[in-house]
């Protein structure tokens, strides 16, 4: 099987040191970055002569960094690859490049699904510090929409669904498989006016609550986002939090993204900072991913 010259991670790649380690049964070297480059510049300067990179949603790769790498062959991101408007990198550029790029799929996704059950049973028996309403509800007969009926999204409204909620989902496409399990389907703004829980599952740079969707949303609500970012325009999400005492926002640290300054401190704003879908067991099967995706691209040269 052919070996690559060089890889690099020009971050810290998430994965297990099992995982890193195997890395050197792929290349002649290997060099890994645990913090992520300041700059394009940085990121040039860390890739250099390297035939293989890998990375996260966390760094950037566009055209002038990838014209400047004229040695690269493979990009391997280690984490989601959705598709190429919501990529880390420029897909476009890297296929003009003749550049390989690999995502990974489906290995956060319990620990999202585990996140969103657990704040929400917390919040409606008020197992924390705060309850949704002065009685204590359960799950049963709640009425839930998701967001978005990807991997994560059909998982978590299942695990709704066993509790007893009522789960309505919206999706750019319909999902018979959903409507035929008992999932109904509802356009968005109808989700958002019937739904007592509102969770985004999207791609990431997926924007779709605006001031309409909030204004429509009203109060004594749950909005929890799982997604990589926003997935909401700022200025409206902090009007209907003023707005609306009796709402509030649920993310982790994916979820909060770049947003922290801005959200961490309005007090119907509950941040987890961690990420839901980051744990020994989700590790290790990124790392079994991100390994399979080399393999497999030098098993085709």
């Amino acid at each position: 099987m052919k070996h690559f010259r060089k890889i690099v991670a020009i971050e810290d790649p998430l994965i297990d040191a099992g995982a890193r380690k195997r890395l050197e049964d792929h290349a002649d070297e290997v060099i890994i970055y645990d913090d992520l480059p300041g700059s394009d510049e940085e990121a040039v300067r860390r890739i250099g002569d390297a035939d293989a990179v890998l990375l996260t949603f966390r760094t950037h790769l566009g055209r002038n960094v990838l014209e400047a790498c004229p040695a690269l062959e493979y990009i391997g991101l280690c984490c989601t690859l959705y598709d190429e408007k919501s990529c880390s990198v420029d897909i476009a550029a890297a296929r003009e490049a003749g550049i390989v790029v690999k995502g990974v799929r489906d290995y956060g996704d319990e620990g999202v699904v585990e996140y969103a059950i657990g704040e929400t049973v917390r919040y409606l028996h008020g197992f924390g510090d705060r309850q949704w309403r002065p009685a204590r509800y359960e799950l049963g007969g709640l009425k839930v929409g998701i967001i978005g009926l990807g991997k994560t999204g059909r998982m978590t409204a299942d695990a709704f669904r066993f509790f007893g909620s009522d789960v309505r989902y919206y999706s750019r496409t319909r999902k018979p498989d959903a409507e035929a399990s008992g999932i109904g389907y509802l356009p968005l703004h109808d989700l958002l006016s019937v739904c007592d829980v509102i969770m985004t599952t999207l791609p990431r740079n997926t924007v779709l609550l605006g001031k309409e969707e909030f204004g429509i949303m009203g109060g004594g609500k749950i909005l929890i986002n799982t997604s990589i970012g926003p997935t909401f325009d700022l200025g409206a999400l902090k009007c209907w939090l003023r707005d609306n005492r009796d709402s509030c926002y649920f993310c982790d640290g994916t979820g909060m993204g770049l947003l922290k300054d801005e959200l961490a401190l309005i007090d119907n704003v509950f941040y987890t900072p961690a990420v839901a879908g980051m744990s020994v067991q989700s590790i290790r099967r990124l790392s079994d991913k991100v390994l399979a995706n080399i393999v497999d691209f030098l098993s085709e040269e």
